[in-house]
């Protein structure tokens, strides 16, 4: 194996199939500086390069990250009682261990750098990715805090009967470093599970119907879990990034829990779900805003 640490900057020029730092410039697809919502069009390696050149002491409390998984590669799975084929697009799809864990390395890198001192970045994913995810993290000097697994009630069977049925995502939750002091919301927490500790194993749906309304994203994931995820270790008006941004649920829950956000997405079907999402968003909260001030 190629010694990974000295090419945590590497531009990936060479990586089939993975997103280059050399792309085309940010074009910002949906914008609202009132509430502090930005989309940007952009390959992120690129993107929070310019980031970290213009904050060198960082600009995000709190970041989101949903990479490839890289389990696109002609499994099978089940879908509305049928088998299907997990083919989630050219972006999921494995180039060997090494190159996996390169790319893993380069975007993590790059998002240590755009989190202020004491943030925190989340990431999410099946074994496919998260283990080299972990790594890349301790090779990164970052301070792992905890990992939650997602458990939900209603997985696809296992057609090959041949494993546990896969049920469950972990995420992993690290601060910048070892000498960050990370926000976490323990009281809030707490409220939010009847008044005890809330541990480590959340039990949730995956997203629901009313949730794909303007249309749906191959990965994407339930608001209920963004809104929990940045309540829990972020505070109102604090900047929520996400690298993937795929259908921007993490701009939704950003939203709604009254913290501002950035996204970048390159695909183009993804950007124009996200801007119809995000606008919706927007809207319902400055409905509700405008209902509370009428009812005081």
């Amino acid at each position: 194996m190629p010694n990974l640490a000295t090419k945590r900057d590497a531009p990936l020029d060479d990586y089939r199939g993975f997103p280059t730092a050399d792309s085309p410039s940010a074009t910002c697809a949906f914008a609202d500086a009132s509430a502090g919502v930005w989309l940007y069009q952009a390959n992120c390696l690129s993107f929070m390069d310019k980031v970290a050149e213009s904050y060198p002491e960082g600009r995000f409390d709190l970041i989101f990250a949903d990479p490839p998984y890289f389990l696109s590669n002609g499994g099978i799975t089940c879908h509305a009682g049928r088998m299907v084929k997990v083919n989630k697009g050219t972006w999921d799809r494995s180039q060997g261990a090494e190159l996996n864990h390169e790319f893993n390395l380069a975007w993590l890198s790059r998002c240590q750098k755009v989190l202020k001192r004491n943030g925190t970045l989340w990431v999410s994913g099946t074994h496919h990715v998260i283990h080299s995810v972990g790594f890349a993290m301790q090779q990164l000097g970052l301070k792992i805090l905890n990992d939650i697994t997602w458990e939900k009630p209603n997985p696809p069977p296992n057609l090959s009967c041949r494993y546990f049925t896969h049920s469950g995502e972990t995420l992993i939750w690290a601060a910048k470093n070892k000498h960050a002091r990370h926000t976490f919301n323990y009281e809030l927490m707490k409220s939010h599970n009847s008044g005890r500790q809330m541990k480590s194993i959340w039990r949730m749906t995956s997203p629901k119907r009313d949730e794909k309304t303007f249309g749906k994203h191959p990965t994407q994931k339930p608001i209920a879990l963004l809104e929990r995820v940045i309540l829990s270790a972020s505070n109102e008006r604090d900047r929520v990034f996400d690298p993937f941004s795929g259908s921007s649920t993490t701009g939704v829950a950003a939203i709604r829990t009254n913290r501002k956000f950035v996204g970048c997405e390159l695909e183009d079907e993804f950007i124009d779900l996200s801007k119809r999402r995000l606008a919706s968003a927007l809207d319902v909260a400055r409905t509700d805003l405008m209902a509370q001030a009428r009812s005081q």
